[in-house]
């Protein structure tokens, strides 16, 4: 028997009221995969990562977490499948007035019964572990647009998630700090067998992580391609996937 995948989404559409974004949408991620969704601005993408986070239920169908369906669980359910994601969003959220050691300790002040020592154990180890060791004390605003990324990174690990979840973790980064990141990525889905789900438009990062990749069309309002993004780009007989993956500027690209 074939094993039941990390993460599956069947036959999902998501809605705001009556405007649908998204139909038909299915795909699987398995453990420890990294699985790019990509696709130009507008086409649902951080819908998508919403509907799949649980900020929002799904007009029809289903997200499943080891086959079990999010929208139906219980709300004790819920929160013990919540308690297996990490998100990274767009902007970091790091909270402003906290230092970095009082931001990654908040979810174990809120979710764990760990001794303040304890706490600030695992809060060095977890800045460590994103190339921010000696930052604890350092305020957001006193770092720069990478290191917030990663020090929301290190947040977002903080309860060891077996899945994380990325918006458009690249951007605003210089390209440095981008491949670093990519780099970091790759490195954390390595070493704790972590499932990894990025929303992505970025060529570079998208070619240099991605085990799988799925595209969305904001015209046809669901995936019009799967696959990894090298196939695709070498294999694919879309002419909008095609445009998509060998766009200008990308080291990949051509």
């Amino acid at each position: 028997m074939s094993e039941i995948p990390h993460i599956e989404v069947k036959d999902l559409e998501c809605a705001y009221g009556d405007y649908l974004v998204l139909e038909h949408v299915s795909f699987q991620v398995n453990r420890a995969e990294i699985l790019v969704i990509m696709g130009r601005s507008g086409c649902g993408k951080s819908t998508l990562l919403k509907h799949m986070i649980g900020l929002r239920d799904p007009a029809s169908g289903q997200v499943l977490y080891g086959g079990k369906d999010f929208a139906a669980s219980s709300d004790a359910e819920r929160d013990a499948l919540l308690r297996k994601f990490g998100v990274l969003y767009q902007s970091g959220a790091l909270w402003s007035s906290m230092t970095l050691e009082e931001n990654v300790a908040f979810p174990l002040e809120e979710y764990t019964n760990l001794k303040s020592s304890q706490i600030r154990d695992v809060v060095d180890m977890k800045l460590s572990q994103v190339g921010l060791k000696g930052f604890q004390q350092f305020y957001p605003a006193e770092l720069s647009g990478g290191m917030r990324k990663r020090a929301g990174l290190a947040r977002a690990m903080a309860l060891d998630p077996e899945i994380l979840f990325f918006d458009e973790p690249s951007s605003g980064l210089d390209p440095v700090s981008s491949k670093r990141l990519d780099d970091l990525i790759l490195n954390l889905r390595d070493i704790f067998n972590t499932t990894v789900v990025v929303v992505s438009h970025e060529l570079d990062s998208i070619f240099a992580i991605a085990d799988q990749a799925i595209m969305l069309s904001p015209q046809k309002k669901t995936v019009i391609a799967k696959g990894n993004p090298h196939d695709l780009l070498r294999d694919s007989g879309d002419g909008v996937v095609k445009e998509f993956l060998s766009r200008k500027g990308g080291r990949f690209a051509g």
